[in-house]
């Protein structure tokens, strides 16, 4: 999608208050013995109170509302059963639509207590989506943003999950720009053009290389196995850098 029109924007906007806002609900409410289809089901009321949908469930016909991915889950983890526990890490990916608008926002959460390795994994994780964020501008070339990403994590000893990529969203969950690499790549002459809406949503890891899927068909897990973060935002391009739309308020 490219925006054109003030009101393409405030309808972005609005879905993006919705998504930013439930995510952080359902954080404040985690806690150890809360199972993940608990949590989810925050989500599930939040969205349904707002008139959002959920982008997974409507568009893929995922089996949960929003992907909670603990530990070793590194994406589109089912809701279900499982208990979170104190020292876990606790993903969680809200992406809804509303009034034919879509927005996507994660983040991963600690249990406390985690390890100080852990609480430095996530505090650099989140700099990681702030320095790809830094990159998204009209004109810009789309592989800046997994090239500053890539310098970033390889200056702290991280490695960055290569085959699970931001994506361009707006009209639909995934839409053109279909991959935009959160890690160095070359070949890629892409820019970025006014107006564009996409996510940029790098997976920091402690070793990890790859998403590998796991047997019930959804949830994906690194390979090699190590700890994983992910943290991502929808945002605009505009002349003066990006504009974030997945805003709480």
């Amino acid at each position: 999608m490219t925006i054109t029109k003030q009101d393409e924007l405030d309808g972005l906007k609005a879905v993006g208050r919705i998504v930013a806002n439930t995510m952080q609900a359902m954080a404040r409410a985690m806690e150890p013995g809360m199972t993940t289809r608990e949590l989810d089901e925050i989500g599930r009321a939040m969205l349904e109170a707002e008139g959002a949908v959920s982008a997974p469930r409507s568009t893929y016909g995922f089996p949960g509302t929003t992907c909670i991915s603990v530990n070793e889950e590194v994406a589109h983890g089912i809701p279900g059963e499982r208990r979170i526990e104190a020292g876990d890490l606790v993903n969680i990916d809200v992406s809804a639509s509303k009034d034919g608008y879509f927005a996507d926002t994660g983040a991963t959460f600690r249990v406390a207590p985690t390890p100080p390795a852990l609480d430095r994994l996530c505090r650099d994780g989140r700099r990681a989506m702030q320095i790809g964020i830094a990159q998204v501008g009209s004109g810009k070339p789309l592989a800046g943003i997994g090239k500053a990403i890539g310098h970033f994590a390889a200056g702290r000893g991280y490695t960055l999950i290569r085959n699970l990529a931001s994506h361009g969203i707006g009209r639909a969950l995934h839409e053109d720009p279909g991959e935009i690499a959160t890690w160095p790549t070359r070949g890629d002459r892409r820019r970025i053009g006014k107006g564009l809406v996409l996510t940029v949503e790098p997976f920091l890891s402690m070793g990890g290389m790859w998403a590998t899927d796991g047997a019930d068909g959804w949830t994906l897990y690194s390979e090699p196995r190590a700890a994983v973060v992910q943290y991502e935002h929808t945002v605009v391009a505009t002349d003066r850098g990006a504009i974030i739309v997945t805003q709480p308020g």
